[in-house]
């Protein structure tokens, strides 16, 4: 069976890509940018992978004609303030030519919209199921509440609301009501709804049997940790300020901390368990969700994260665009060492970042990191998805990265964070030697100003760094 996959780069495409094609499909990935996209080797005789903007009509031309099933798992939560538009045309556009092929069935995953009073976020995923189910297909609606997983982004939020704060002064929306559900079952949900025409014109609501407040997700998950935390909860922070408090305790963009906030305001229960009969799924317990992805953490087996995603900078960039480093009116800091140990010092440039840090100066690091987060940027909240591999379309701390080719021995990063210019810091081995250069495009007087401030920083930083990369373990 021929499946179109979009989101094939996203949080739920990542991990529903390789059990398709384990069942035997052949899936057609829908990307934004080819050069994020990095499927296991083992895939690859088993997917074509197309360039498509969903906003854009002509380009879904590429689409085509025998697909048998289309996923449609894209969403703009939190890359832009007029998401809603955007993903109404968005829908409009993918519905109309989907509608022209020979697709049987497309299967959405939504959000839980039972009441009436919506966040601008439940709207806009309420306003794409109704232009998709008015599409020439059998159309399937998946609406799900909280998604708990390794790297989710409400995992991740709770993970470092938790750790970080023994007491916690809330805002009442922590007693809102939620029904969570487990990656693992959302993917399941999503799998065996494949041509189950049970299924057919349908929407149904996907949850674990556990009905929560957010106050006792976050207990729950402290409890799991072995941690004591003690939770207030206050009438009087508004939606800003509460956004902001998301924003400067967790990992999260302003943007997406916005969107959260609004849309926590509102109870996402399920109406029934009708699906779980239909499809023979016992969902995971929250409890239990937790500790599979504690597990996965553990054994470094994080297959995705909403860290990777563009949404999470708050940039609208593809890598294409910036893989050539610029010489022409730059400033560099080139650097060159002999190496002693070639895959050790591979091994460390492969580690930079997340837990391990910058090997040398790492408090400058962590300040400048503070400072990004003061201006809205995206500090180190991130760190890294995997602390062994990396690959193109990651987030490494307040970089992207670009490139990144152990066989070569080049890793290319582009920084996200709030900048005058534009940066870049590529790591390359030439015959014995390591060829560390930072280049930072600077955009008018403001821009060289900003390096030259940095300059002396700079020098320390980067000298220590390459030392400590190359140097004899």
């Amino acid at each position: 069976m021929k499946i179109l996959l979009t989101g094939a780069t996203g949080y739920i495409g990542k991990r529903i890509l390789p059990l398709l094609v384990n069942n035997g499909h052949h899936v057609v990935c829908c990307v934004r940018d080819k050069s994020r996209f990095n499927p296991d080797k083992s895939l690859i005789k088993n997917i074509t992978v197309l360039e498509v903007d969903l906003l854009n009509s002509t380009s879904l031309s590429k689409i085509p004609n025998d697909i048998d099933v289309a996923f449609y798992l894209v969403h703009s939560m939190s890359s832009s303030d007029n998401y809603k538009s955007l993903e109404e045309k968005s829908a409009i556009n993918f519905r109309e030519k989907i509608g022209l092929t020979n697709a049987k069935q497309v299967i959405y995953l939504s959000g839980i919209i039972n009441e009436t009073n919506l966040s601008k976020h439940l709207l806009s995923r309420k306003r794409v199921e109704e232009e998709l189910e008015k599409g020439d297909y059998a159309f399937t609606c998946l609406r799900a509440g909280i998604i708990i997983g390794s790297g989710s982004a409400s995992f991740e939020i709770m993970r470092d609301l938790v750790e970080k704060l023994p007491i916690m002064i809330t805002p009442k929306w922590l007693l809102t009501k939620c029904q969570p559900i487990g990656i693992m079952d959302v993917q399941r949900f999503l799998i065996e709804s494949i041509l189950n025409e049970k299924m057919f014109d349908k929407n149904f609501d996907i949850g674990s049997n556990n009905v929560l407040s957010y106050k006792e997700m976050l207990l729950s998950f402290a409890e799991i940790r072995g941690l004591k935390r003690k939770i207030i909860t206050v009438p009087v922070m508004t939606p800003r300020l509460s956004s902001y408090w998301l924003y400067f305790v967790t990992s999260t963009s302003y943007k997406l901390a916005r969107s959260l906030v609004d849309s926590m305001k509102v109870e996402v229960v399920c109406r029934n368990n009708d699906i779980n009969k239909i499809l023979g799924i016992t969902p995971i317990p929250y409890k239990q969700t937790l500790i599979d992805a504690f597990n996965k953490i553990e054994k470094n087996e994080i297959v995705s994260s909403w860290k990777d995603s563009h949404s999470s900078s708050g940039l609208n960039m593809n890598i294409s665009s910036f893989i050539e480093v610029p010489s022409f009116g730059c400033f560099t800091d080139k650097r060159a060492s002999s190496i002693v140990n070639h895959e050790r010092t591979i091994e460390k440039i492969w580690s930079v970042g997340g837990k391990q840090g910058w090997y040398y100066g790492n408090w400058l690091w962590r300040v400048r990191g503070f400072l990004d987060k003061l201006v809205g940027g995206v500090g180190l909240r991130r760190g890294r998805t995997n602390q062994t591999s990396i690959s193109t379309g990651d987030s490494l701390d307040f970089w992207r990265v670009l490139y990144a080719n152990k066989e070569e021995g080049r890793l290319l990063l582009f920084a996200e964070m709030k900048l005058p210019g534009e940066a870049w810091l590529e790591f390359k081995i030439e015959d014995d030697s390591l060829i560390q250069t930072a280049t930072f495009r600077p955009l008018g007087l403001l821009g060289r100003l900003y390096w030259y401030a940095v300059l002396p920083f700079h020098g320390f930083i980067f000298r220590g760094l390459i030392r400590k990369l190359t140097k004899k373990a």
